[in-house]
């Protein structure tokens, strides 16, 4: 029957609601979330008033932290012994926190994510910082709560000289939200927390004037602020971390060193996912990982392979690799009891408020305990001041008690001051000591005005509070660990950035397969050699564009229907020698149309010009500025008749001689002067007058100082000086530049050539061959040329090209 009466019939949603949330909030407020006044978590309060209980001051013996687990698990924290060691050992971490709480004298751990030796190995006591937020505990300045057995009192949270939330942050799980707060230096904080004390208008955004950003105790740098700036004036924000590193060279070679990595990162795991990434070939330039890090400070050692760009391996190691991390700020903590989500000017201002309470209640404190001395003094100035009588009196007493009522009665003295006077020492009757006694009355009545005025004036509690910052300042400033980098598009990684630059072969087969190689694929032959497969062509495909360039130069595509697409060479699929390479419309939005010339550009200025020329001989020179707008299905580049086609494209300085030549053995050279520029939209100008059945097949630039190449499509070529062309005025017929026999088969390209120059060949079966251009004679222009190219029965040349060389310091291919 007596069981029957304590069942409660509860609704099982009801119950479950109910013990839900009554375990949430004891989490939220007993165990995961720090208070915003003194920063502190339970645990951490615990560990810092059992030390404090037990006189583990920093100018005191250390003793061994199992004692500390004990006395903190015995007296005020029910639970796990690892629990509190391991709180205990995070506040004695210098890479945890950016002002370590306890001094520990053992093996606390290391940034490698080593763990701390057994509590019975090591030993703590307080920091003299940490003494700082215990300071005036036995003034009442704070209320006490009995223990979890009722049997002790402890603090609810601690007086807190120092602003410690904001200067060693803090981060904790609760149930349905978290917390982390970044560390600060503490010079920028007392400067803000003073300067908010002068003008208490101030915003967050005027605070961070005075509050940079976040230091933490590893140092890094961080990129970028608007996530600083974002969580000041929101409480949340991301953050980017970023490693300290610098470049050394030895022996011949460069290695990165990092010597100061982001907060929280464990360094040996950083460096084993730095090894996959080699070992996985994603990061190929490194050659060796070392740790050389000692008690002198952090150093990772990054050896690269030779002619390395260090700039390169270090943006592809921040993007894949924790040398750059972010962290997500959420200042979150409890106030009043309730979790919050503060701003910077919240925090601080909180922090304010309770000091303000503090420094009142400590005040009030030492007036009591003033006016309690005050009291008994003026007792004894009573009683000396008729010292005989009261020595006489006193001596005729039956009793204490009857001293004590004699002294009361006849001197107007309460029970407090006759005893005081009945415990006075004898030694207080000579003369001198007597004086002390009215002295040390007329001192404690100037203190006790004071203090009524300080309890009387904020503006008084204000300037205590701004004292004590001073002094912080002055005992525990230090420079700034983590620098901060303001963002810009160079710090922001690409994926330009991540991408090596050198050159690379491009070919673009005529049914539009593209791909790049390694420039240092096709070994250098002699002239006449059979040369190597470029490309594993269809039947009815070949290879018909090829050219080099850099792998973050931009391409310019221009189409046989007059437009312009854009794409950057690292975009292209790198393959093997014998690859088809990727359909090109899978890389472009072409619409019906075919590739007629590229143009790889480094930089697009308004001081050059891409020059235009079509089958049916018009040119046409357009600003190269005009090309600089990507968009993604192309642009008009040029207004074309019906029936025309863009035959090629090259990019002048608006001062060079252009040459142009037909597939029946004409070229004509004249001054690009002689064509204005014009507007993209523009259908051009005569560039040569056709006799017919030609057609334009090249356009280059022509210089005296060079030669002409000239390649037939049954492999034969000739170079003939460039000023055995006469300049003439643009739209003539030309003069003759080879002599077309069935044996040589019809012209196919020129190219503008020296003999430092190597050239390509392309056939229509993907055939090539690199010659140097010193191996082919130079000769006069009406003549059939020399072999350059054995072709198998029924192939015929499509393309040559010359190989840019490395020694060149032109930014432009032409």
């Amino acid at each position: 029957m007596e069981t029957e009466q304590r069942i409660i019939p509860r609704e099982i949603e009801q119950e479950m609601q109910k013990s839900y949330l009554d375990y949430a909030m004891s989490v939220i407020v007993g165990r995961a979330l720090p208070d915003v006044r003194d920063g502190l978590k339970p645990v951490h309060r615990r560990i810092l008033y059992g030390m404090y209980d037990l006189g583990m001051f920093h100018n005191k013996p250390f003793k061994k932290s199992a004692r500390v687990v004990g006395e903190i698990l015995g007296k005020y924290h029910p639970h796990g012994d690892l629990a509190v060691y391991d709180a205990l050992v995070r506040m004695a971490q210098d890479f945890s926190l950016r002002y370590p709480l306890i001094q520990g004298q053992g093996n606390f751990g290391s940034v490698d994510g080593d763990s701390a030796a057994a509590m019975r190995y090591t030993e703590v006591r307080l920091s003299k910082i940490a003494e700082e937020i215990l300071a005036d505990l036995d003034a009442e300045t704070v209320d006490f709560v009995p223990n979890f057995d009722g049997t002790l009192q402890e603090p609810t949270v601690l007086p807190s000289k120092i602003p410690n939330l904001l200067i060693n942050g803090s981060a904790g799980i609760a149930v349905g939200m978290a917390t982390n707060i970044p560390p600060h230096n503490m010079s920028e904080v007392c400067e803000g927390l003073m300067q908010l004390i002068d003008n208490p208008e101030l915003t967050s955004f005027d605070l961070m004037k005075f509050v940079k950003g976040p230091d933490f105790p590893t140092g890094a740098s961080i990129i970028g602020m608007e996530g600083v700036k974002s969580a000041y004036n929101t409480g949340r924000g991301i953050i980017t971390i970023r490693a300290k590193t610098k470049i050394e060279e030895h022996k011949g070679k460069k290695r990165i060193i990092v010597d100061e990595i982001p907060y929280q990162v464990n360094k040996s795991e950083m460096i084993k996912e730095m090894a996959d990434l080699v070992n996985d070939k994603k990061i190929p330039g490194i050659s060796d990982l070392r740790d050389e890090s000692d008690r002198d400070g952090m150093r990772v050692v990054i050896e690269l392979k030779r002619d390395e760009n260090p700039e390169l391996i270090l943006n592809q190691l921040y993007k894949h690799s924790r040398l750059e991390q972010s962290f997500g700020i959420i200042m979150l903590a409890l106030v009043d009891g309730e979790p919050k989500v503060l701003n910077l000017r919240d925090m601080m201002s909180s922090f304010v408020s309770h000091r303000q309470v503090v420094v009142r209640r400590r005040t009030a404190f030492e007036l009591k305990k003033s006016e309690e001395r005050a009291h008994i003094l003026e007792g004894l100035i009573i009683a000396l001041n008729d010292i005989d009588n009261v020595v006489q009196k006193i001596k005729a007493s039956k009793d204490a008690e009857t001293a004590t009522n004699m002294l009361i009665a006849d001197y107007s003295l309460d029970e407090i001051q006759a005893k005081a006077i009945l415990d006075m020492k004898l030694q207080r009757l000579a003369s001198l000591e007597q004086q002390k006694i009215r002295d040390e009355h007329a001192e404690l009545m100037k203190l006790i005005d004071e203090l009524k005025a300080i309890l009387a004036s904020e503006p008084r509690i204000f300037e205590i509070i701004k004292k004590e910052l001073i002094e912080l300042k002055e005992n525990y400033a230090d420079p700034r660990k983590t620098e901060l980098v303001e963002s810009n598009a160079s710090e922001e990684i690409t994926e330009e950035q991540l991408i090596k630059e050198e050159e690379v072969v491009v070919t673009l087969t005529h049914t539009g397969y593209i791909k790049r190689l390694p420039v240092d694929t096709y070994k250098q032959q002699k002239r006449g050699g059979k040369g190597v497969i470029a490309a594993e062509t269809k039947e009815e495909d070949w290879v018909e564009h090829l050219f080099t360039a850099s792998t973050h130069s931009s391409i310019l595509f221009f189409t046989d229907k007059g437009r312009v697409h854009w794409l950057k060479v690292y975009e292209i699929p790198e393959t093997s020698r014998i690859a088809r390479g990727k359909a090109v419309v899978n890389l472009l939005n072409l619409q019906n149309e075919k590739i007629a010339a590229t143009i790889p550009v480094k930089l697009f200025d308004d001081k050059h010009f891409i020059m235009l020329c079509t089958k049916k001989g018009t040119i046409k020179k357009t600003n190269l500025a005009e090309f600089s707008n990507p968009r993604k299905g192309g642009i008009i580049a040029a207004g074309m008749e019906d029936g025309d086609a863009l035959v090629d494209a090259i990019l002048t300085d608006g001062s060079k001689q252009i040459m142009i030549a037909t597939a029946n053995g004409q070229a004509i050279r004249f001054s690009e002067e002689d064509v204005r520029s014009m507007g993209r939209a523009a259908k051009g100008v005569i560039g040569v007058d056709l006799r017919d059945g030609d057609e334009v097949v090249s356009v280059v630039v022509a210089d005296e100082k060079k030669s002409i190449l000239t390649i037939a499509e049954n492999g034969y070529g000739k170079r003939s000086m460039v000023d055995e062309y006469r300049l003439i005025s643009r739209g003539g017929v030309g003069v003759t530049n080879m002599n077309i026999t069935d044996k040589t088969g019809k012209v196919v390209a020129i190219a503008l050539v020296d003999d430092l120059d190597e050239v390509m060949c392309v056939s229509e079966k993907g055939i090539i061959i690199r010659t140097p251009v010193k191996d082919i004679s130079v000769i006069g222009r009406n003549t059939q040329g020399v072999r350059i190219m054995k072709l198998d029965e029924g192939d015929k040349v499509t393309t040559c090209t010359k190989v840019a060389r490395e020694e060149t310091d032109v930014k432009y291919y032409v």
